[in-house]
């Protein structure tokens, strides 16, 4: 069965540095670009249009879809298909209800679910330091993110150096059929 990573938690919580950590320890994963139509950063995500995203969600296309900062962001079934053929795609969520779409849409995929998480003054700190001028919005998807029960991997980011973090994950999908959870 392929396998891929779902690494689920607060804006801030190091979704974006442990999966730079995951791919500088080699093997097939890479990240999965989430397509995004608006505004802000551009980088990790497949930019599109709203026209774009209308055709997509017209053809079923699109597993979940959600607006935050402006802007919409999906998950195309296609691409994450033909990704999970040759790699281990990790896929950055920040609302429950993605991953159990995610998981009902690709029953061929294995998903290790990370639940990512600091606490709330270090996410601040880490959102002011990346200086990108919606330090209130982000606060607030922070509040709103669901803390995550049922993960198979926990982590407390503040507490763990990236690169530990990245290799219990990659210790997690190496033994995906064992169905036993870690809190790191």
């Amino acid at each position: 069965m392929k396998v891929g990573v779902i690494l689920y938690g607060p804006p801030a919580a190091g979704k974006d540095t442990v999966t730079r950590e995951l791919v500088n320890l080699g093997g097939r994963v890479a990240l999965f670009q989430r397509l995004k139509a608006g505004a802000g950063r551009t980088v990790g995500y497949r930019m599109v249009s709203h026209e774009r995203f209308n055709e997509l969600r017209k053809q079923g296309e699109l597993i979940w879809e959600n607006r935050r900062y402006g802007s919409v962001y999906g998950i195309d079934r296609s691409v994450l298909l033909s990704l999970a053929d040759h790699s281990v795609p990790v896929l950055h969520l920040g609302q429950v209800a993605a991953i159990d779409a995610v998981k009902a849409a690709t029953p061929s995929i294995r998903w290790i679910v990370v639940y990512l998480w600091c606490p709330r003054d270090i996410a601040e700190a880490r959102i002011v330091a990346r200086k990108t001028g919606d330090v209130g919005e982000r606060l607030a998807a922070w509040d709103e993110t669901e803390p995550l029960e049922s993960a198979d991997v926990d982590v407390n980011t503040a507490q763990n150096e990236p690169a530990v973090v990245a290799r219990s994950i990659l210790d997690a999908v190496q033994s995906a059929g064992e169905n036993s959870q870690q809190r790191i």
